[in-house]
């Protein structure tokens, strides 16, 4: 079955509980949290702060996404603050596997993303360790980007490696998915769609989110 968590990067900064309960009420199953340094991607966001506010008035699964440098740093804070996963890119870290656990020992789902460009390669020695990967169908650092093409044929190796080594691990995308191209994404194997603007700038976010959460599989 298909989740959906809406990314508060499309989100209303000045009215952020407002618009996480109307997701919530729409039926959203977590809220993705992008997380972002200014070094590691161009943009700078928000901070272990908003997550620990965040947490105070929702009970979905904070999903938070570190887009950020020297990432070990900061794992404990964002653990502490209320995050239920914690995905880290492989581009980060020189030590991946050490970095996974770090984030299971705080007692944490752990997660790992790959940029567009990444090889798949990059996460095979740890995949029996996580419990969610993300695929980037965007480069990382700004909403409304448009689905690299590229990725689907990603997405279905990593299924593949999935299937192969860790059965039953969430496979997320993020980037660019929407009612027109959800069908396709999940075609491929995805089960965990990553939606912003497709969610917090629909006129509808109850029709939105249900309409991708029953999109057929192509």
């Amino acid at each position: 079955m298909i989740k959906i968590a809406p990314s508060i990067l499309a989100a209303d900064f000045a009215n952020l509980e407002r618009d996480i309960k109307k997701v919530e009420a729409a039926g959203a199953d977590m809220i993705h949290v992008d997380v972002m340094d200014g070094h590691f991607v161009p943009n700078i966001t928000i901070g272990y702060p908003v997550v620990k506010s965040l947490r105070k008035v929702t009970g979905l699964v904070l999903d938070v996404h570190l887009m950020i440098e020297n990432p070990e740093n900061y794992i404990h804070e964002f653990a502490k603050s209320g995050a239920d996963i914690i995905t880290v890119h492989a581009e980060a870290t020189n030590h991946l596997h050490r970095l996974v656990q770090m984030i299971k020992d705080e007692g944490v789902k752990a997660g790992v993303s790959l940029n567009p460009a990444t090889p798949l390669c990059m996460v095979e020695q740890v995949i029996q360790d996580i419990d969610m990967l993300l695929i980037m169908s965007v480069n990382p650092g700004f909403g409304g980007q448009k689905f690299i093409e590229s990725v689907y044929d990603k997405l279905r190796n990593a299924k593949q490696l999935i299937d192969r080594l860790n059965p039953g691990i969430d496979l997320q995308v993020d980037g660019g998915v929407g009612e027109d191209n959800i069908g396709r994404v999940a075609g491929c194997g995805a089960n965990v769609i990553v939606a912003g603007s497709a969610v917090f700038n629909s006129k509808d976010m109850h029709g939105t989110i249900q309409a991708m959460k029953k999109a057929e599989c192509r």
